[in-house]
């Protein structure tokens, strides 16, 4: 079992310290959430002041970020902490996709399942210099040029998690990630969402499960 920190930083200045204490106090993990602040940056400070913990976003919205920002972002996390990163993503809702983040809201779960083929296929581009052809229903990508490709590293096997509320999401997470982030809604049970993603995995069950509790607004 493994027991992680969730986090809500919104001081740059004070994640230094934070990351050395969730390390010193033994939290095998530490997660930024994408809420009134971006959550990359304070994982590049998360993974600098420690060194056994991973360090992983819970959630980075997806859609607003082309598959290739969210490839060079993880890619370059994954090599500054030394195979720690975990590039954890969700869709968020219509709403904020459309009047917070001016992005098209179509066919989430399709969609998701489109940025994750499409950002390891850029990584394999990078590590092992293939040609990049990725042809999708919402992204088509095939320039990436010796200029643009950063070089390959060992730590290239950056994990993806995915969370989700419904059954699709959480089987889209079971078939294609390594773990899976939940937001169990009252009168929902974990262990539902956890058997949707199980179901779906063929082989070993996940290293770790975030589970994020909420509540519906009265």
């Amino acid at each position: 079992m493994k027991i992680d920190a969730a986090l809500l930083v919104h001081d740059l200045n004070q994640m230094p310290a934070v990351a050395r204490f969730a390390d010193d106090a033994g939290f095998d993990g530490i997660w930024t959430f994408e809420t009134s602040h971006e959550p990359f940056l304070p994982l590049v400070l998360a993974a600098e002041h420690s060194s056994r913990m991973s360090v992983g976003t819970s959630i980075a919205v997806a859609f607003p970020r082309s598959p290739t920002i969210l490839a060079q972002i993880a890619w370059d996390l994954a090599r500054f902490s030394r195979g720690r990163f975990i590039l954890g993503l969700g869709t968020q809702v219509k709403g904020h996709n459309e009047r917070r983040f001016g992005v098209k809201w179509e066919n989430p779960v399709e969609k998701m399942r489109e940025v994750i083929l499409a950002v390891r296929a850029i990584w394999d581009c990078w590590q092992n210099r293939t040609r990049l052809n990725f042809q999708g229903q919402f992204f088509k990508l095939n320039l990436m040029t010796p200029f643009f490709s950063p070089e390959p590293h060992q730590y290239h096997r950056i994990p993806i998690f995915v969370a989700g509320v419904n059954r699709r999401m959480c089987q889209l997470a079971g078939e294609l990630c390594e773990g899976a982030q939940r937001a169990i809604f009252k009168g929902e049970s974990a262990a539902e969402h956890r058997d949707r993603a199980h179901a779906k995995r063929a082989a070993t069950p996940f290293d770790r499960n975030i589970e994020q509790y909420l509540r519906h607004s009265d």
